[in-house]
């Protein structure tokens, strides 16, 4: 009887260990999984990778995500600004046929500051989307009233486009880390089409860009071609956030005394800033 008992005794200290073994193995493998939760939360939550992106668009090194090449940034401004200003009164054409026969850009319904409505060209629209959203809806506003109505005419007799002629882009001046000031002397160029009339106006600002990030669109084939040429423009990785009026006085890059002063004066009081 007490050999039973003691064979007893032992057979339920073993389930015992058993039991609290089995218990801290599970705890454990909980803990496991918290940890590998977390670490994948973290990876979701990270930044994609950028890289320098040189004139020709290639990457050559894994760095900091602020950093631009100049030549990159001057073209991104050049090409920005082109776009915004192209009043053809056509659509970029999509196919062959399309080059000899551009389709009519019906152009977009904006708001302008006196409160109306005024088309801006599609280019314009597009080009927009390289500016930051919050300088974006003001910005358009003042394009759309600049636009002429004419640009959308069809009779050939009152047909106006207009185009921006950039003279120069001056090299840009890093501001702060991911923050560049370009400056830009530019004539936008109006031009009737009945007799070649040309309407010349100076656009000269100085343009701050800075560095963002970029995430492309899971299903491309799906994207119409507006929405592809918009992705485009924000692959670029770059927007504009602010416009001044430059200054061109002095030097760009050597102000100094009373022209710096009086320089700073127009900065202020110019057109599309934020």
């Amino acid at each position: 009887m007490v050999r039973l008992l003691e064979k007893k005794k032992q057979t339920v200290s073993i389930l015992t260990i058993f039991a609290i073994a089995t218990f801290g193995l599970q705890i454990l493998l909980l803990l496991f999984l918290i940890m590998q939760g977390l670490n994948i939360r973290q990876l979701s939550l990270r930044k994609q990778p950028n890289f320098v992106q040189m004139v020709d668009g290639k990457p050559v090194d894994n760095t900091d995500n602020l950093v631009r090449d100049p030549e990159v940034i001057r073209q991104f401004v050049s090409k920005t600004m082109t776009s915004i200003f192209n009043w053809s009164g056509t659509l970029p054409p999509q196919t062959i046929e399309e080059v000899g026969n551009p389709k009519a850009d019906l152009g977009i319904l904006i708001k302008t500051p006196s409160g109306g409505n005024q088309k801006v060209t599609t280019s314009s629209w597009i080009g927009s989307f390289a500016l930051s959203e919050d300088f974006r809806k003001g910005f358009l506003s003042q394009i759309a009233a600049m636009t002429p109505p004419e640009v959308f005419a069809n009779n050939q007799e009152q047909v106006i486009s207009g185009k921006l002629v950039i003279k120069r882009v001056y090299p840009p001046k890093e501001i702060e880390p991911g923050k560049w000031q370009v400056g830009m002397v530019a004539d936008l160029i109006q031009t009737k089409k009945s007799d070649g009339e040309k309407l010349i106006v100076p656009f000269n600002k100085d343009i701050l860009v800075r560095a963002v990030d970029y995430f492309d669109y899971p299903q491309i084939e799906q994207l119409t071609v507006l929405q592809r040429a918009i992705y485009a423009v924000r692959a670029e990785q770059l927007e504009i956030y602010e416009m001044r009026n430059l200054c061109l006085i002095d030097a760009y890059d050597n102000l100094q005394g009373t022209n710096s002063n009086q320089c700073e004066i127009e900065r202020k009081t110019g057109n599309f800033t934020r």
